[in-house]
């Protein structure tokens, strides 16, 4: 394979070494630099930096984009055009409209479009589900998780919601993503956020808290809290699936084989979520993508169309806090979302 890698910061990082574990070629291209620096620190693997975004594109199998969020349309349609498949690290796009035009167009030029939600491959959740999917916790009823670590501060985008979409969009949307794949589509958002969202410069950046509760079609209800914390803040997920035959527990606290690891250098609390107890869950995501472009490959645990709608949740939450009403959701229109009073 040779694999278009677009990025040069800690989600690349957790990407690249998974690529080079599958035995793929990697360019790398930034638009600062950076990828001469990532590819000097893999010297004597297969690992280069390309000096223009158009020679990448020219020459690989597949395009991996590691890059702040606003910038993934922009370039996820131009590796479509090229004909590539396309992993594109969450959430897919700021607003449901351009997701769906991404995926559109990955459609019409028969290319593969996978969203990088990598929390499905965490060994806790992927075994929840499992669980969920079994029958073990009979009918769903309630469903609880939060998410929460130091504010993002290694870069200036994070603190901008215009860019970010802040920590419903940029951290609770794992956790939607979550509560969507476990108890199904979404119909009604009600959210809430405490804090400043944007983190002006020379300022300290000051703890923000959401909430958003979701609403299934099928009568479930999801309680979904993230965190933004003070530079000290550990980084700590939890859920609590409760069903009509068990309740289903976790803290990643509490589990000896969960922490926080760095991909080379990196900045004050930059980190990334690993398991180091079990294969890294960026090469599980990875090789399951790489697998499905293959004949008989089988289907990726995470589709487009999952993609699609973890923005449009995400972006009905925003909306709910921002207004401080409910919004309701016809799934799967994304042009049909109406405000009504809480």
């Amino acid at each position: 394979m040779r694999i278009a890698l677009i990025g040069a910061g800690g989600i690349a990082r957790a990407h690249l070494p998974g690529w080079l574990e599958l035995g793929a070629r990697v360019g790398v291209y930034t638009v600062d630099g950076s990828a001469e620096k990532l590819a000097a620190e893999y010297a004597g693997r297969d690992v280069v930096a390309a000096a223009s975004l158009g020679e990448l594109l020219a020459d690989c199998t597949a395009v991996d984009i590691c890059t702040p969020t606003p910038t993934h349309k922009e370039l996820a349609l131009a590796a479509v055009a090229a004909g590539r498949h396309v992993i594109c690290e969450k959430p897919l796009a700021l607003n449901a409209s351009d997701a769906e035009e991404i995926a559109a167009a990955a459609e019409a030029a028969g290319v593969r479009l996978h969203p990088a939600h990598v929390v499905r491959y965490f060994p806790a959740y992927a075994t929840m589900r499992r669980a969920v999917v079994s029958g073990e916790l009979g009918d769903l009823a309630v469903l609880r998780f939060t998410r929460g670590g130091a504010r993002p501060q290694w870069a200036p985008w994070f603190g901008d919601p215009a860019q970010s979409g802040g920590v419903i969009m940029d951290l609770m949307v794992h956790d939607i993503d979550i509560a969507r794949w476990i108890a199904g589509d979404v119909v009604r958002v009600h959210a809430q956020t405490r804090g400043v969202e944007h983190a002006t410069g020379g300022t300290q950046a000051e703890v923000v808290s959401a909430t958003a509760v979701l609403t299934h079609a099928s009568g479930v209800i999801s309680h979904i809290t993230g965190l933004w914390g003070l530079p000290d803040q550990q980084f700590r997920t939890t859920f609590r699936i409760a069903g009509s035959d068990g309740l289903l527990r976790h803290d990643s606290t509490s589990v000896p084989g969960y922490r926080i690891t760095a991909q080379g250098v990196r900045a004050a609390n930059e980190g990334i979520p690993k398991s180091p107890m079990t294969e890294s869950p960026y090469l599980s995501e990875l090789r399951e993508f790489a697998a499905s472009w293959q004949e008989g490959g089988g289907e990726p645990r995470v589709s487009a169309r999952d993609g699609i709608e973890a923005v449009r949740i995400a972006e009905a939450a925003v909306e709910s806090s921002r207004t401080g009403r409910a919004v309701e959701l016809r799934t799967g229109i994304a042009s049909d979302i109406k405000e009504v009073m809480r």
